[in-house]
C-alpha cells in the first residue's frame, strides 16, 4: 500500500505506475497527507529533470514533435501531482530554492495551461493568507521573473474560441487578482508590463459578453484603485475612450444579466477612479464624456446612478472647471435640478440609497457653484429663482432632513463617550474618528454640502434668494449659527491631498461666505 503511494507521489521519469496500484490508496492515505518536506524536494528534482529532458529533446527535434511528446505528457504528469505542494505554503520556499519557480515560468511558452492552473492553485489568496513567509517568498520569486509580462505574452497567443484555452485566461487573470490581493503595490508594475494594453485591447474586442469579459473589467478597476501611475497610463493609451464607448451601449439598455451588470459597474468604477487625476477630466471631456453621462441620466435607465457619480467625479474641486462649464453649455441643468427635486423611486432597485444619490445631486451642484463663471453661473443661479424659488424650497426640505438625522447621531455619540468615561475609558484618537465616520455615515458630508449651496446663494447678490433661505430657517425654528458651525466644520476638513496653498485659501474663501451669511 506505501508502495503505491510512493510511487504515485514521486515517479521517476519513465515509471509508469500500473493502475491497479492506484487502487490501494484508501481516502484516508490520500497522497497529500503523508507529504513532506523529503518528498516535496524529490518532486520538485523530478520536475527539473524531467523540464531538462524535455527542453534537451525540443532543441535536438525542433521540427519533429513525436520524438518529444512523450517527454512532454510526463513533463504534465508530474506538473499535476505539484498541486500538492499548494496544500503547504510554509514549504514554498523550496520551489524557489530548487529554482522551480524560474523553470515553470520558462515553461509558459509550451505547457502553458499546466502551468497557469498551478500557478493559479499556489497564489489562491486562503493559501497565501495561511502562511505569509511562504507567499512572500514566492510571489517576489515570481515577480523577479517577471511573471505578468510573461502571462500577458501567453494570453496573446491563447485562443479563447478553444474552451480550454478560455480557461487560460480566466485562470491567470485569477492569478493577477491574487497576487495584487496580497500585495498591492505590484499593480504599477503589472500595468506597465503590458498588462493594462491586453486588458483594454480584450474589454474592446467585439466577443460576446462572456465570464473573461466581466473578469478583465474586475482587474481593470482593481488596477486603477489609489493609484495614480495607472490612471495616467490608462489615460495615455486612450482607454478613457475605451472605457467611454463600452458604457455607451448601456445608454439606451439596461445589463441582460446579473453579470453584464457587474461588468457595467466595474467599469464606471474605473472610470471614477480615472477621474481623480486632473489630466483625465480634460480627456473625458475631449471625448465627450460629458454628453454619454447626461444621455444616460436622461434616459432613466439603470446606468444613470453610475453616471452620477462619473459627473460626480468629473466636475468636483478646480480641476472640474471645464467640464462643470461645459455641462452648463450642453444643457445639463435641465437634466440634474429634476433629479435635485425628486429622488428617483428606482433607487431601490439599482441598490444605491437616496442618501447617495442626493449627496451626488447636491456635490454636482455645489462643485458648479464653486467653479462657474459670468454667463454660465448667471444661469445656474437663476435656476434656484425659477418657479417661486422652488429649488430653494426643496434645498431647505433637505438641510432639516440631514440636520435632523446627524443630530440624532450626536445623541447617540454623545451618550456613548459620556459612558465611556464614567467606566474610566480613554477616549483615543481612533475613537474619535470612528465616531466622526459614523456621523458622515448618517449624513454629515450631504448636510456639509447642502449648507455650502445655501450660504453660496445667499452670497449671489440675489436678494429673494437669501431673503427665501432666512425666511424658511425662521418659520422652521432653524438657526443662522448651526449653519455656521456646520460650516466651519467643513471647513477644517477640506482639501485632502491637496496642497496647504490650496486649503488655506479655500478656507478663506468659506469662511468668508460664512461671514455673510
Amino acid at each position: 500500500n506505501n508502495y503505491a503511494i510512493s510511487i504515485i507521489i514521486d515517479p521517476n521519469p519513465g515509471d509508469k505506475v500500473p493502475e491497479p496500484l492506484r487502487w490501494f490508496c484508501s481516502p484516508s492515505e490520500t497522497p497529500h497527507k503523508l507529504v513532506d518536506e523529503s518528498t516535496v524536494k524529490k518532486m520538485i528534482l523530478t520536475f527539473e529533470k524531467r523540464s531538462y529532458k524535455n527542453q534537451a529533446l525540443r532543441i535536438k527535434f525542433p521540427d519533429n514533435p513525436e520524438k518529444f511528446m512523450e517527454s512532454e505528457l510526463d513533463l504534465n504528469d508530474i506538473i499535476q501531482e505539484m498541486h500538492v505542494i499548494a496544500t503547504m505554503p510554509d514549504l514554498y520556499h523550496l520551489l524557489v530554492e530548487l529554482n522551480a519557480v524560474h523553470s515553470l515560468l520558462g515553461l509558459l511558452t509550451h505547457v502553458a495551461i499546466a502551468v497557469v492552473d498551478l500557478l493559479q492553485e499556489l497564489t489562491d489568496i486562503d493559501t497565501l493568507h495561511e502562511s505569509e513567509e511562504g507567499a512572500e517568498v514566492l510571489i517576489d520569486a515570481l515577480l523577479e521573473g517577471q511573471v505578468v509580462a510573461l502571462l500577458v505574452q501567453n494570453m496573446e497567443r491563447l485562443d479563447e474560441l478553444v474552451k480550454e484555452e478560455a480557461d487560460g485566461i480566466f485562470n491567470t487573470l485569477a492569478i493577477i487578482e491574487n497576487m495584487a490581493e496580497f500585495k498591492p503595490g505590484l499593480c504599477t508594475e503589472a500595468a506597465q508590463q503590458g498588462l493594462m494594453q491586453w486588458l483594454l485591447k480584450r474589454i474592446k474586442a467585439k466577443m460576446p459578453f462572456d465570464a473573461n469579459k466581466l473578469y478583465c473589467s474586475e482587474i481593470l478597476a482593481i488596477l486603477l484603485q489609489n493609484n495614480d501611475n495607472t490612471r495616467e497610463l490608462l489615460g495615455e493609451m486612450d482607454g478613457i475612450d475605451v472605457l467611454l464607448q463600452q458604457l455607451s451601449v448601456f445608454k439606451r439598455h439596461n445589463p441582460s444579466t446579473a453579470e453584464e451588470q457587474e461588468m457595467m459597474e466595474n467599469l464606471f468604477d474605473g472610470l471614477c477612479s480615472c477621474l481623480m487625476l486632473p489630466s483625465n477630466r480634460d480627456r473625458f471631456l475631449r471625448g465627450e464624456g460629458l454628453q454619454l453621462m447626461n444621455l444616460m441620466l436622461r434616459e432613466k435607465k439603470m446606468s444613470r446612478t453610475s453616471a452620477l457619480k462619473v459627473l460626480n467625479h468629473g466636475m468636483i474641486g478646480p480641476e472640474g472647471a471645464d467640464n462643470c462649464h461645459k455641462f452648463v453649455d450642453i444643457l445639463g441643468l435641465r437634466t440634474i435640478f429634476p433629479l435635485f427635486m425628486k429622488t428617483p423611486k428606482k433607487m431601490k432597485k439599482t441598490g444605491n440609497s437616496e442618501k447617495e444619490h442626493e449627496e451626488h445631486v447636491s456635490s454636482i451642484i455645489a462643485s458648479m457653484l464653486r467653479n462657474l463663471k459670468s454667463q454660465q453661473r448667471s444661469r445656474l443661479l437663476n435656476k434656484f429663482t425659477e418657479n417661486d424659488c422652488e429649488k430653494v424650497d426643496r434645498l431647505m426640505e433637505l438641510h432639516f432632513k440631514y440636520l435632523e438625522a446627524v443630530q440624532q447621531a450626536d445623541k447617540r455619540i454623545e451618550g456613548e463617550k459620556h459612558e465611556m468615561v464614567r467606566r474610566g475609558e480613554i477616549l483615543d484618537d481612533g475613537m474619535e474618528d470612528e465616531f466622526y465616520l459614523r456621523r458622515l455615515d448618517a449624513g454629515l458630508f450631504v448636510l456639509q454640502l447642502i449648507c455650502y449651496i445655501m450660504v453660496e446663494i445667499s452670497n449671489s447678490g440675489i436678494s429673494q434668494l437669501q431673503q427665501r433661505v432666512h425666511q424658511i430657517l425662521n418659520l422652521r425654528g432653524g438657526s443662522v449659527k448651526v449653519v455656521r458651525h456646520i460650516m466651519r466644520e467643513y471647513a477644517e476638513s477640506i482639501g485632502d491631498g491637496k496642497s496647504e496653498e490650496f486649503k488655506e485659501a479655500e478656507r478663506k474663501r468659506i469662511m468668508d461666505l460664512v461671514e455673510n451669511f
